[in-house]
């Protein structure tokens, strides 16, 4: 597949490679470290902010956006193996400005936000001055499918009025987060999938209350969290609305095409990652002076992780440059 990229793609792979075993590898303890201070509050681990001033002077930075001088330049095809290396290790993509949710959100503000919402959350979103969240997931319902969104958003003169209750709210936990993108229901009347919206919320907006940090298999992803927010009579502007009334399922799909291509790549580096990991150890002899890995390799084990793994990149690669997909 990497004969398939052009090589502006091929040199940024390298360059990218290189920059996480030089810079962010040895460092993965370290920012954990200092996610949080000596009171347990969630901080911006210094280190973090250290790599990503020089992943940005070595110009690697905003590699993720196709088809906008914001950008590499790259098509999410090319951009699909960058999201792989970083993936192997959970902090990479931030360094380089290419982290979830920001990178669905930057896209959301670069096709369909306007000029105000441009310069006032996309700009320092781009510059890695601030984060961002994405509330759309609901306790009460099944929100993978969006249609069921039950949040509201009521125009009342000049303001929407924003209630419902989100979780798993990604990025809302850091203390940079300004800014969420808040999927809601304006126009309970129109068919099933021109009945949502999307609309702009600044985090310091009064009547938003962050109930609890959610909790994946006993961590709390701190700085980043997941958070479980309720929204009790949130103000805002009838401007923050994104694109249009009843336009927000058609955002949504827009949003989470590439979003999923990106997440699901990163899952693969950091299986093979993973892979590897569990080869060296396998390596190393027990009390009977047998490897573990001997074993395994003996039945095959390892071959057949290592196809599963080639095969979910073989789809995923493949999804970004099918024609029935928009995800080119």
């Amino acid at each position: 597949m990497m004969s398939e990229l052009r090589p502006v793609a091929q040199d940024l792979i390298k360059r990218v490679d290189d920059f996480i075993q030089a810079e962010i590898a040895h460092n993965e303890s370290l920012y954990h470290e200092q996610s949080k201070d000596e009171n347990g509050t969630w901080v911006v681990p210094p280190i973090m902010e250290e790599m990503k001033a020089k992943a940005k002077a070595a110009g690697l930075w905003n590699l993720f956006l196709p088809e906008s001088e914001n950008g590499a330049g790259l098509t999410n095809f090319e951009y699909a193996h960058l999201a792989e290396i970083m993936g192997a290790y959970g902090i990479a993509s931030e360094v380089f400005n290419c982290s979830a949710p920001d990178t669905g959100n930057m896209e959301v503000l670069e096709r369909y936000g306007n000029d105000e919402h441009k310069e006032k959350y996309l700009k320092p979103l781009l510059n890695g001055d601030i984060r961002s969240a994405f509330a759309m997931t609901e306790p009460g319902v099944a929100s993978s499918d969006a249609t069921n969104i039950a949040s509201s958003a009521v125009l009342d003169g000049d303001e929407y009025v924003i209630n419902g209750e989100k979780w798993w709210t990604s990025g809302a936990g850091d203390p940079r987060c300004e800014i969420l993108i808040f999927m809601c229901v304006t126009n309970p009347d129109n068919q099933r999938h021109q009945r949502q919206s999307q609309i702009l919320v600044p985090m310091n907006s009064e009547g938003i209350e962050i109930q609890k940090m959610m909790h994946v298999f006993g961590y709390d992803d701190a700085p980043h969290g997941h958070g479980h927010i309720k929204f009790t009579n949130v103000r805002v502007p009838k401007e923050n609305l994104l694109l249009g009334e009843g336009r927000g399922f058609e955002i949504a799909q827009g949003r989470l095409g590439p979003g999923r291509i990106h997440h699901c790549m990163r899952a693969i580096g950091l299986a093979e990652r993973a892979l590897e990991m569990m080869c060296k150890h396998g390596m190393q002899k027990n009390c009977l002076w047998k490897t573990f890995g001997s074993t395994w390799r003996k039945y095959g084990h390892y071959c057949k992780f290592k196809n599963r793994n080639r095969s979910s990149k073989t789809f995923n690669i493949k999804s970004c440059s099918y024609d029935g997909y928009c995800w080119k």
